[in-house]
């Protein structure tokens, strides 16, 4: 086992932490677990507390352009209040449930260019280091995958998938980030709209998912913004037609009337409210990568892996 050691305000010879999850993808809701394995340095240490920090690679959009950076999404302590002697190995095993609204990395094994990661936090002697970062696989529920399969059926494609910074108006978005999944029309749509984005804000009872198509123009009319929200409950997976379901979402957003600016819930360009410039740490990203996803073909999905499992990720993240 590689410990980590964590040199910054403890000092050379402090303890030394490595942070293992279970194998395998992790659902929003469900339990995420593992060990955090615990070395002792060069002298007794009093641990205050073990603290794991869910983070996620983020977009924020501004006047200027964008950039990247993280944000923290959950902290939970698994420990603490002990003393840690010299050399001494501990383990210490956690389990907690992930927020409901976590992103989903990957469709059927096949990443989606979202990048999550768990990182270790170790108090001792009233200071605090961050340490250990670890990747975080998630995959989708039940529903959530009925949704995606439908698409993909249908004749949909996958273009990619982000997160950004800011919220989805009129809905219940817990998390200070959304998730976004750009989808290439069918042959039966390509005429009408450019691309789909969704977005899936999931809760105990369901999902509520919220539809943004970018209409094409015409010969004698601009292309609009159009926008819709369903509630699927998370019983109704294994009793509804989704192919059906879903072609009738598209139809409806589609044939929607251009709305007065008191009936539009979300605006008139766009569900999407971030903030500023400056709210996030800028970060790196990698190159591209081509598959499939299910019954969906991966056009654009981007890897953003890069060296956000390795580089200094620590500093300055927004917390949220």
């Amino acid at each position: 086992m590689v410990f980590k050691r964590l040199l910054g305000s403890l000092g050379v010879g402090g303890p030394s932490v490595d942070t293992v999850l279970d194998p395998g993808a992790v659902a929003p809701g469900g339990a995420l677990g593992g060990q955090v394995h615990l070395q002792g340095g060069e002298a007794d240490f009093t641990v205050e507390h073990i603290t794991l920090e869910l983070v996620a690679r983020v977009e924020v959009e501004h006047e200027d352009g964008g950039s990247e950076g993280t944000v923290v999404f959950h902290r939970q302590v698994v420990g603490g209040d002990f003393r840690l002697a010299e050399h001494e190995r501990r383990s210490v095993p956690f389990s907690f449930p992930l927020p409901w609204e976590t992103p989903i990395t990957e469709l059927y094994g096949q990443g989606l260019g979202i990048v999550l990661g768990v990182r270790t936090e170790l108090g001792v002697a009233g200071a605090r280091d961050k340490g250990d970062m670890d990747p975080l696989a998630v995959r989708p529920l039940p529903a959530q995958e009925a949704v995606l399969e439908a698409f993909g059926q249908l004749g949909f494609g996958f273009k990619s998938a982000d997160l950004e910074l800011g919220r989805v108006n009129g809905t219940g978005q817990q998390l200070p980030f959304y998730q976004e999944i750009e989808i290439t029309p069918s042959p039966k749509y390509a005429h009408r709209v450019n691309e789909i984005e969704l977005t899936f804000l999931a809760g105990p009872a369901g999902l509520e998912v919220v539809l943004e198509a970018d209409e094409r123009g015409g010969p004698f009319s601009e292309g609009r913004d159009l926008l819709a929200r369903f509630t699927v409950d998370h019983q109704d997976v294994e009793r509804v037609d989704w192919n059906a379901r879903v072609e009738e979402w598209i139809d409806g957003l589609l044939d929607r009337p251009v709305p007065h600016p008191s009936q539009d819930a979300y605006g008139d360009h766009g569900h999407r409210s971030g903030p500023g410039a400056g709210t996030a740490v800028a970060a790196g990203a990698a190159g591209l990568a081509v598959g499939v996803v299910g019954g969906m073909v991966a056009a654009e999905v981007v890897d953003e892996v890069g060296d956000f499992f390795e580089g200094d990720d620590e500093d300055g993240g927004d917390e949220g």
